[in-house]
């Protein structure tokens, strides 16, 4: 993967990250922690779709790699919302 592709990666997790924070009202941190967020919420995300049985869709491939921005912002959000859960409320 390129420099490029990994960045367009990058700012697709930052967006996501930074929209599932925004739905569940609680925001982590900055730039770094929404695309840490984003990822990690696109693993929760889809492993939850897979294991409802759910289908994959608005998926993006950058370079072959696919990213499945509508999963990884459904996980930010309850990746969030847990963290708020257990945290102190900071509101968005």
């Amino acid at each position: 993967m390129s420099l490029v592709g990994f960045l367009i990666l990058l700012l697709i997790a930052a967006v996501a990250g930074a929209l599932g924070q925004a739905l569940a009202g609680y925001s982590i941190g900055g730039c770094l922690a929404s695309i840490i967020i984003g990822f990690v919420g696109a693993w929760i995300g889809t492993w939850i779709a897979g294991q409802l049985g759910l289908p994959a869709f608005f998926t993006l491939n950058v370079e072959g790699q696919p990213f499945p921005v509508v999963w990884a912002i459904i996980g930010a959000a309850l990746l969030s919302f847990v963290f708020g859960l257990l945290g102190r409320r900071r509101y968005v």
